[in-house]
């Protein structure tokens, strides 16, 4: 075995050992490249310099502020009225709470970008109110954590940047806008699943269809809604950058959160900050030491001799889509979403260029299968946090998922082999 083969092998090797051992992604990314640094002889000093190099772009700036917009939004009683504007728009159908969770996920995803967000604040209202009105426990569950997903896809959503950035400078802007049909897609499939389930299991209609209603929440939603509207259309109109835009939306969501809705006061507000500074510490950890990985990977020539055995696989370009879908799921089942997005974009965006795959098409894929993979044991921390905030065993969970999962696939198809269901929107404002 050669040098350069035995230095993958540590590499990967220990890497995967370790997570199959439940270490912190973080670490088992900086000691699998600590042991692969030795192996080469190459000094220790690189971990450091390559480590402040991986958040040393500007565009990770962004991080911070939408973490910080979404945490303060979510804190600020932003929840409930959300819930009451889907209520007055799709409350009335068979199976109306269902759908009014599914819609709820799809506004508040605008603001959290989060699905482990979405899941807990509005989890935490929706699923007893559910249960209360008839709807089964688990069923309850599983449409929380599965509509969840559409927070990952519906911009402003960090993920979306750290992807834009490790791709290599992708427009920020129309990641943004490719994100908002394939989650419309999205909850579309799961309201169709969630109507067939709710007819066959009788649950209840909710109440009749009223305009004036309707009207009613938009009007004391707006002041939520516009933080979305701050973002991507000051993005895609070139009048803010990215990072621009969510300092911006920060500020804005401080004044809506305390002066308008007023759900939080100023003691809050920094108790909101504390819980801003530990995610974003993990986030920017694994940032930072995927960095040494990744630049350990390109010296290993990784994404090379990977694309090239894949493709020899077959050159069918079909089989080869399917094929980095299957990839990009098994991740999910193992690992979190950024390291999947920082260590798997180099080695598979080549593959998907090289097919016909635009890199913003690549990119909402790569979002939707790891979004997928949040909700799949054993590394699936959507699915543990709706199993505790619904009190239903996970077990029961998944089995009550599964037609959803379903759903979710036929979502990522589409996604993967119509290309304007991402396409159409940024082509549209480029």
């Amino acid at each position: 075995m050669s040098a350069e083969s035995m230095a993958i092998l540590i590499l990967l090797g220990s890497f995967f050992i370790m997570i199959l051992l439940r270490f912190p992604i973080a670490y088992a990314v900086a000691i699998s490249s600590v042991f692969t640094l030795m192996y080469q002889g190459l000094p220790l000093n690189t971990i450091a310099q390559q480590m402040v190099k991986g958040i040393s772009y500007f565009s990770l700036m962004a991080v911070p502020f939408f973490i910080t917009m979404g945490v303060l939004m979510g804190s600020g009683g932003i929840s409930e009225k959300l819930i009451l504007l889907a209520k007055a728009c799709v409350g009335w159908m068979r199976g109306g709470m269902a759908m009014v969770n599914i819609v709820s996920s799809y506004f508040f995803g605008g603001i959290s970008g989060s699905a482990a967000a979405d899941t807990a604040s509005l989890g935490s209202i929706l699923i007893p109110m559910m249960v209360d009105q008839g709807y089964d426990d688990d069923f309850s569950t599983a449409i929380t954590i599965t509509s969840s997903v559409e927070g990952l896809l519906v911009p402003p959503s960090h993920n979306m940047v750290i992807y834009a950035t490790t791709a290599g400078g992708i427009s920020v802007g129309s990641l943004f806008l490719a994100g908002y049909v394939p989650a419309a897609i999205l909850a579309i499939t799961l309201m169709i699943g969630s109507y067939i389930i709710s007819v066959k299991r009788n649950y209840p209609k909710g109440e009749k269809f009223s305009m004036i209603n309707l009207l009613k929440q938009i009007f004391i939603s707006f002041w939520a809604l516009a933080a979305v509207l701050i973002v991507v259309v000051g993005v895609v109109g070139g009048v803010f950058t990215a990072t621009e835009s969510a300092a911006v939306a920060v500020i804005y969501s401080l004044i809506v959160s305390v002066y308008i809705y007023k759900g939080l006061d100023w003691k809050g507000v920094w108790k909101v900050l504390e819980a801003c500074v530990d995610t974003l510490s993990i986030v920017l950890i694994l940032i930072a030491t995927s960095s040494i990985f990744g630049f350990l990977l390109t010296r290993l020539r990784v994404p090379t001799l990977a694309s090239n055995a894949i493709i020899g696989l077959t050159d069918n370009p079909i089989l080869l889509a399917l094929l980095l879908n299957i990839i990009l799921l098994v991740l999910g089942c193992i690992m979190d979403m950024a390291p999947i997005i920082l260590i798997a974009t180099p080695i598979l965006l080549p593959i998907a260029t090289s097919i016909g795959i635009d890199p913003i098409q690549f990119g909402i894929m790569v979002v939707l299968n790891c979004g997928i993979g949040l909700l799949t044991p054993p590394v699936g921390s959507v699915l543990f946090i709706g199993s505790a905030v619904g009190k239903v065993p996970m077990e029961r969970v998944v089995k009550a998922t599964l037609p959803f999962y379903i759903c979710m696939i036929i979502t990522l198809l589409l996604i993967t082999f119509v290309p304007a269901t991402s396409l159409w929107l940024p082509s549209l404002f480029r």
